[in-house]
């Protein structure tokens, strides 16, 4: 879905230009439901009381002072991990919202982009059968208007050959009206799916709408559970230090913690993308095609459905590269696409980057990113059966095929 520049070619709203009242309801009647969606603060919702460290070394002066202080550590730790579980809870759910509104969309896109084709080319073949039938009409007109039988009465040794040229006629006649008949035949079909196109384009603009608040409503919940995760790892090294030096009286430095949960989040610094193509693409991870573009048997679910993106075998943990520069306008749970992330590049184009391994996202929605800025870590989260990347592009937020979209752009992602 878009942000930002998004515009919908089905009549969707342009969000640089506002969001629509229905819109501004719908987030509104979100955020009253969730409670906890959007706190002004990552600790408002549990009042966190975070202790200092004047607090722990004035605790170690009485046993009972420790004991309370490392009760109220202890509260704090408790604190961090229910806000994230429950930013978390919320911000899965309306994930699963966003992808399952997403996929009705695109599905819904792609099939009625099919019916305008072939509404165009059964109006194509309808305009050539009626020119067919308009040119043998013209020569037939040019032809008649003789009164046949006198013809035939005066017409002595030259009947045998007039009733041969009039059998001739018969049969033009008789191709004409075939002719006819079926650039009528071929108007009606024309006609019927140029219909079926026109309700798919309407049924469209709803079902954009809907995956448009879908969106909406799914981001806002992922900037809240990324806030209380990055409370979380902002305080917990503290908090843990602090607890450590209350329990075993021997003072210990918040270093000594930040090291190993920078280790269990990950750090991608130092990574770099290969080859920047002149337009300013690159490619966003290694690893074959193993699944591509279009209608297919989802292997996960078993059922027949539309895949959006297309899906590169790489190996788990390897980097996540921007395709393109742009701003993130998505990072978070996404359905059967598991931990994803959409980059918007302001002119309309998005990429999106699926299944992104557990703790892996490493960017923030509203981040500015650049053309081969590592952003992730492949897994396999959501609807997958192994390791790899689910890549899209979009344009104005239809999906569509990134192998001949990336080749255009100088990436060859089939090799």
């Amino acid at each position: 879905m878009s942000n930002a520049a998004r515009r919908r070619a089905s009549g969707g709203v342009n969000r640089a230009a506002g969001r629509p009242v229905w819109m501004a309801a719908f987030l509104a009647a979100c955020v009253l439901a969730s409670g906890t969606l959007i706190a002004q603060h990552p600790d408002a919702a549990f009042a966190v009381d975070y202790p200092s460290w004047d607090d722990v070394q004035a605790a170690r002066q009485s046993k009972a002072a420790t004991q309370a202080e490392v009760a109220r550590v202890q509260a704090a730790l408790t604190g961090l991990q229910a806000e994230v579980d429950s930013t978390q809870a919320i911000s899965q759910e309306k994930g699963d919202l966003y992808q399952a509104a997403q996929q009705k969309y695109d599905e819904a896109a792609f099939r009625a982009a099919e019916l305008r084709k072939q509404a165009d080319a059964a109006q194509a073949t309808a305009n050539t059968s009626r020119q067919q039938a308009g040119q043998l009409a013209a020569r037939l007109s040019r032809s008649g208007g003789d009164d046949v039988s006198t013809r035939l009465f005066f017409s002595g040794a030259e009947a045998k050959s007039l009733l041969s040229q009039l059998g001739l006629a018969s049969m033009v006649r008789s191709q004409s009206a075939g002719l006819y008949e079926k650039a009528i035949q071929d108007q009606n079909t024309a006609q019927s799916l140029t219909d079926q196109a026109d309700i798919a384009k309407a049924a469209l603009k709803i079902l954009a709408e809907s995956a448009q608040a879908a969106f909406e409503s799914a981001a806002a919940a992922a900037a809240a559970a990324a806030a209380a995760l990055s409370a979380q790892q902002d305080n917990i090294a503290r908090l843990q230090a602090q607890l450590a030096t209350l329990t075993t009286n021997v003072d210990h430095l918040e270093s000594e913690y930040t090291a190993g949960i920078k280790a269990q989040w990950g750090d991608l610094a130092g990574l770099g993308a290969g080859k920047i193509s002149a337009t300013g693409w690159a490619r966003p991870a290694g690893g074959h095609i193993s699944s591509p573009f279009g209608f297919r048997l989802n292997p996960y679910t078993k059922s027949y459905a539309f895949h959006a993106g297309t899906d590169l075998g790489a190996s788990c943990n390897s980097p996540i590269f921007a395709a393109h520069g742009g701003t993130v306008a998505y990072a978070g749970w996404n359905g059967g696409y598991g931990n994803f992330i959409l980059i918007e590049d302001g002119d309309g184009v998005s990429t999106g980057y699926g299944h992104i391994v557990s703790g892996g996202i490493h960017v923030a929605i509203g981040q500015t990113v650049g053309v081969g800025q590592p952003i992730a870590l492949v897994g396999s989260t959501g609807h997958s059966t192994g390791c790899h990347l689910h890549f899209e592009v979009r344009t104005g937020g239809i999906a569509s095929d990134a192998v001949p979209f990336m080749r255009s752009n100088g990436i060859e992602l089939a090799n």
